[in-house]
């Protein structure tokens, strides 16, 4: 039976701990905390500009308030840190908002606390890296004075259908007792169900495989891609065909990004080689993955030298830079890498995307979005997010010029289209 003292405190309030925080407010009093100011206030107006609740979501949550003061979490006994864990530049995993949030949690538990943490970590992370942390920043006993949970983040931005409430959430616990606490804590908000695992590591293992094995599967479609354009062949074609076979996978190829697929099987394939193991599966598919935006760019060169378009005088926009269709994410995202090759060409290289945050693109990777677009404007076009402000402009206008236009994301008729993945 859950205690009705409990009062939870959710540590950072992006795409995973706001819905969480939301979710536990309806029935706990619980804190939603984040360092960034300007988020909690906007929060605090209703407003959340990663689209993953309405107002209303926010406003019904009874419980629920938002802070970035420390002392406002204080009295918690409930913490949950919801912080992100990306990779930095040599694609090793960048522990660094983890283990301040960790440290800072540290300075306030008391005796009997719970700590639970959503973070994508690679195995055994949890009890060797922020268990160790917490322990010498609180001066208290793991498993004798505060006791952990893990539960990994299963959020899906921009999916209206899949959301927390309705995926079945993993849950796990540094002792059984502690496991079972935490599974009944998230019972009482996750519609679909639980799963407890037998421990924190398998939790944490079960959450890297999940998307190491969706990445290992569109790396081979992406494979597949670049074979297709070798034969001269739709590989749209070639999958429709397989896939009336029952039991096949029907995969599609495109740029693999967000802050999930293309960083967590580099979580995995760290724990891995620090094991004295060289994963060769996952770190093949990710090659792949990671060179789909120079595949494209360079596709697109040569399709416009075959129309004998001058790179220097050439235009070339790219519609959509977040890493997925109608969500504004633009985390770890993979036009960049198209956009940075073509640039190496002299190319003038416009990105038009209506769901973007174009202080966040600026801030975040130096490139200043358009606000509105004419196509007449342009010798190519790629698309390589398919929101739905894309699907109904008008191609036409691109083809009369002698334009190129390649399609990552297969969306738009294929008679208009000089390329496709």
């Amino acid at each position: 039976m859950l205690s009705s003292e409990n009062k939870i405190a959710v540590i950072g309030l992006g795409y995973v701990g706001l819905p969480l925080a939301a979710a536990f407010g309806n029935i706990y009093e619980t804190v939603g905390f984040d360092i960034d100011i300007e988020r909690v206030n906007q929060l605090e107006n209703g407003i959340d500009l990663t689209k993953q609740l309405e107002l209303s979501e926010i406003k019904d949550s009874h419980h629920l308030s938002f802070s970035n003061e420390i002392n406002d979490i204080a009295s918690c006994n409930i913490f949950i840190i919801t912080v992100p864990t990306p990779i930095n530049q040599y694609k090793a995993p960048d522990l660094s908002f983890l283990l301040k949030a960790t440290s800072m949690i540290g300075s306030l538990i008391k005796k009997d606390d719970l700590v639970i943490y959503e973070s994508t970590v690679y195995p055994g992370c949890t009890e060797e890296d922020c268990v160790p942390l917490l322990e010498k920043v609180s001066n208290l006993l793991y498993n004798q004075d505060f006791f952990v949970g893990y539960s990994p983040e299963r959020i899906n931005p921009g999916d209206k259908i899949n959301t927390l409430t309705t995926i079945c959430k993993v849950t796990s616990g540094s002792n059984p007792e502690t496991a079972l606490k935490v599974d009944s804590l998230y019972k009482t908000i996750i519609k679909a169900g639980t799963y407890l695992a037998p421990s924190i590591k398998v939790a944490e293992a079960s959450k890297a495989i999940e998307n190491a094995q969706r990445d290992v599967n569109i790396s081979f479609v992406n494979e597949l891609a670049l074979i297709c354009d070798r034969l001269k062949i739709d590989t749209n074609d070639v999958l429709d065909a397989a896939a009336t076979k029952w039991n096949f996978l029907k995969f599609k190829p495109g740029l693999v990004g967000g802050h999930c697929i293309g960083v967590d099987p580099y979580y995995l394939a760290h724990k891995a080689e620090s094991l004295g193991y060289h994963p060769q599966v996952i770190l093949s598919g990710r090659r792949v993955n990671d060179n789909m935006g120079m595949f494209v760019a360079n596709k697109l060169i040569k399709l416009m030298l075959k129309k004998e378009h001058k790179m220097i005088q050439s235009k070339v926009l790219i519609l959509g830079f977040t890493f997925k269709e109608n969500c504004p994410d633009i985390r770890n995202t993979r036009v960049i890498d198209i956009y940075k090759e073509l640039i190496q060409f002299d190319l003038s290289v416009d990105i038009y995307d209506p769901w973007a945050d174009a202080k966040e693109v600026e801030n975040e990777y130096h490139i200043k979005l358009i606000d509105k677009i004419d196509l007449n404007n342009y010798q190519a076009i790629v698309i390589t997010v398919a929101h739905q402000q894309f699907l109904g402009l008008d191609y036409q206008i691109v083809k009369n010029n002698n334009g190129v236009i390649f399609d990552t994301k297969s969306v738009i008729d294929r008679n208009l289209v000089d390329a496709r993945l």
